[in-house]
């Protein structure tokens, strides 16, 4: 057997940041369990089948998200590649001594994995808060992750997946899917009106999971036309598209569309809004489009500062802003399985036929990956998955 495997890699000794994008594929060793009774004792080797491309890995494509993060880790570690990626479908095929006793895997399981490796130990950790521990790692960005054929992570960050259950193409994308979920958690949703400002992957998916969890109407926001024709398939009630913000003032809200959600929602507001996209623009959108005493739900990110436009009707109207990010571990998961494992609410069924469009330019084998016809298809396609092994 080969001592090497394809990755997917960025390399600060043969790129500069600031000045390169995309990935390189190239052959590179092995991980192993090079002291599996101590150190490695709680970690695992997976063969990787298939490996979902996320929004913050285009971040990293195009150099506009992630670089001090992987610089700075690059540094400490001493190293100058990182494996990129962190969504991840693979079978185990080797196990530290203490695994089996403390984690319950074995070898031949099948899993997927939360990306964020937590501490367990800080403040947040211990108040069972880990999805915001203080000291916490990222697959793909500030460890080594999973565009590779093999991945080396720990036992603790595992999620066991039921391939008789959820298709694998599927299952590879369970952590952004739970994105979605967690930010669909915020509120109850059963009988609400919601808002999805950005329907990208993690709001295609947020459709899905309002509908599963109960909400009686769904309006998507979305410029792209090809993404608001996803989002109608998925079942939104209602598609608008709003105005481009002036150049002058890229914070500013659009009033036509306001005036849309009103006259909608009988003069009203969405119960909760939830913003997407990160733009200021559509975070302002999602607080003029929210009832009086709604919520707005901020999971959309982009560097920098923000304008509040009237940000005195938060207080005044007794809007609850709500910031989310990951996945509350393991709670989101539970939620996520059930959902996706339902026979009767049609979710993993969508995803594999609009969301990744049954394969079709979306499923990309790492034998034929190449950069040009990657990038256009990362363009094209809001999920995309490469497959290794599967």
């Amino acid at each position: 057997m080969s001592d090497t495997m394809w990755a997917l890699t960025f390399d600060k000794a043969r790129e500069d940041w600031a000045s390169s994008t995309g990935l390189v594929k190239e052959q590179i060793e092995k991980p192993v369990l090079a002291d599996p009774e101590h150190a490695d004792g709680t970690f695992v080797i997976i063969k990787v089948k298939y490996a979902g491309f996320c929004g913050s890995d285009r971040g990293i494509w195009w150099r506009k998200a992630f670089g001090d993060m992987i610089l700075d880790s690059l540094a400490s570690e001493g190293k100058t590649r990182r494996v990129v990626g962190h969504e991840l479908l693979g079978e185990i095929v080797e196990v530290g001594v203490r695994v089996g006793s403390k984690y319950g895997y074995k070898v031949g399981d099948i899993v997927s994995t939360e990306s964020h490796i937590v501490c367990g130990t800080c403040h947040q950790c211990r108040l069972g808060a880990s999805h915001v521990c203080a000291r916490d790692k990222i697959i793909g960005i500030s460890t080594d992750g999973c565009f590779s054929g093999f991945a080396k992570l720990p036992a603790k960050a595992l999620w066991p997946t039921n391939l008789d259950l959820i298709r694998p193409e599927v299952a590879a994308v369970q952590e952004p899917f739970g994105n979605a979920v967690h930010a669909c958690q915020v509120r109850d949703l059963r009988g609400k009106t919601v808002a999805i400002l950005g329907c990208g992957t993690i709001g295609l998916f947020a459709i899905l999971i309002a509908r599963g969890m109960g909400a009686s109407k769904i309006i998507g926001v979305e410029p792209d036309p090809h993404h608001a024709e996803m989002a109608r398939r998925l079942g939104c009630d209602l598609v608008l598209t709003p105005a481009p913000p002036p150049a002058d003032a890229p914070h500013r809200s659009d009033p036509a569309l306001r005036q849309a959600v009103l006259d909608y929602t009988d003069g009203i507001g969405v119960d909760v809004a939830m913003e997407m996209a990160g733009f200021n623009s559509s975070l302002n959108n999602a607080i003029k489009l929210t009832r009086r005493g709604g919520d707005v739900v901020l999971f959309g990110v982009k560097n920098g500062d923000a304008i509040l436009e009237d940000s005195h009707r938060i207080v005044m109207d007794g809007l609850q802003l709500h910031g989310v990010v990951g996945r509350q571990i393991f709670a989101t998961w539970e939620i996520t399985r059930n959902l996706l494992e339902s026979k009767t609410n049609g979710i993993q069924e969508a995803i594999w036929d609009v969301i990744l469009n049954r394969g079709e330019g979306t499923l990309i084998d790492i034998d034929d990956w190449e950069p040009a016809s990657f990038e256009v298809a990362i363009s094209r396609h809001p999920k995309v998955v490469i497959r290794f092994a599967g």
